[in-house]
């Protein structure tokens, strides 16, 4: 005989929605999703994409608390650095070491096939197939010819360069009085960089005549530096270092002047666009300001100097023995004409404009380090002190 009343079962399928308080089901139909809902199978993405973003913050966090600590040691040690003074400009010296030293060893492969296709420009056609004939050849080391004179010649003058830069541009500034100097401020970068180039160039020119030789004879002409260095001076004398330096000069001193005049420039045009004051922005902030206004004064200097650093490389590599320099311009010249002068200018672009804006970026956050301002940037003098 059938039941006479309805089992529980049948009364939880008939009555399941209704009753606010009965167990849930064990079958759920699935939802249709409507286009204002965000798809579930998307959900693990988000999580994993914010995950790494609290990750990466995290480690932001770390890194700027243990530079904070080893900022704050290097400041104890070296004392309170006041702005012109001898331990200013030693410290602006090292910064300078570090940021041409560092960056032109790195960038010693493009160097290397920049300076073979100035050269012979039918060497090789481009970038990559000049790296896989050298190590094919060569080796790895073979990609990295001439970076023991490039890290001890750039040394050398990105040290010279630097410390050299603020200190006359002080030095001129005092001579010219505070009015003139903002009103030329220009004329200011332009004297000054090119004076501490003057000298840095002299520091150089002994290390860029072994680094040419060695990124341009196959195979290189020297194991080394010091090795190159003994070659030259045995079969040319002290001379032979020095035989490229008028155009050394004729390359750098444009090159630095308007990587200086240029820089300053643009940053400071950057922080008039942006609101505020340069003050009111972190390190962090300022050195990308430093690495941009780096990167387009670079790609200024690259166009200005490219056919002086040319006629460096043949000079260095082609140049006869006993032949005057007027009259070796004039040889290579007429071998290679005027689009000759251009040859490698794209590759130098890229190598130029990035060296310069890492340049840029390593030495003001060395300055940071060191708690001294960055560069570039500054506020005008108070209109009131201008008359006086």
């Amino acid at each position: 005989m059938p039941p006479l009343y309805p089992t529980q079962g049948t009364l939880t399928s008939v009555f399941h929605q209704q009753l606010p308080l009965s167990p849930p089901s064990q079958e759920r139909v699935a939802s249709k999703r409507t286009k204002y809902q965000a798809r579930s199978d998307l959900y693990p993405a988000y999580s994993v994409v914010e995950d790494a973003k609290v990750k990466a913050n995290t480690l932001g966090n770390e890194a700027s608390k243990e530079f904070s600590k080893a900022s704050s040691k290097a400041q104890a040690k070296a004392g309170h650095i006041e702005l012109y003074t001898a331990k200013y400009y030693a410290a602006c010296t090292f910064g300078g070491l570090m940021a041409c030293g560092l960056t032109h060893t790195a960038v010693t492969p493009l160097d290397l096939v920049k300076c073979r296709r100035q050269v012979d420009s039918k060497m090789y056609k481009g970038n990559f197939e000049a790296w896989g004939k050298i190590s094919r050849a060569e080796g790895f080391r073979g990609v990295y010819t001439g970076w023991s004179p490039t890290f001890f010649g750039y040394s050398a003058q990105g040290a010279f360069k630097y410390g050299g830069y603020e200190f006359f541009k002080k030095f001129y500034s005092d001579l010219a009085g505070e009015e003139t100097a903002y009103k030329y401020k220009t004329s200011l970068y332009l004297a000054a960089s090119a004076s501490a180039e003057f000298i840095a160039d002299i520091a150089l020119c002994p290390f860029e005549a072994v680094k040419v030789r060695m990124q341009t004879t196959i195979p290189p002409f020297a194991t080394g530096t010091m090795d190159g260095i003994s070659k030259i001076t045995g079969a040319e004398g002290v001379a032979g270092l020095y035989k490229g330096l008028y155009p050394l000069w004729g390359r750098q001193i444009p090159y630095t002047m308007m990587k200086f005049a240029s820089f300053e420039t643009v940053v400071e045009m950057i922080y008039n666009y942006l609101p505020g004051t340069k003050n009111d922005y972190g390190k962090g902030a300022q050195t990308a300001v430093s690495f941009t206004g780096g990167y387009i004064a670079g790609i200024l200097c690259a166009i200005v100097s490219h056919p002086a650093d040319v006629m460096v490389s043949k000079l260095n590599a082609n140049r006869q023995k006993g032949e005057g320099f007027g009259a070796a311009t004039s040889r290579i010249y007429g071998d290679i004409g005027f689009r000759g002068l251009w040859n490698g200018l794209p590759v130098r672009i890229v190598m130029i404009g990035t060296l310069t804006g890492l340049q840029w970026m390593i030495y003001d956050y060395f300055k940071i380090f060191m708690g001294l301002p960055t560069t570039g940037g500054a506020a005008p003098p108070p209109k009131q002190e201008l008359g006086k």
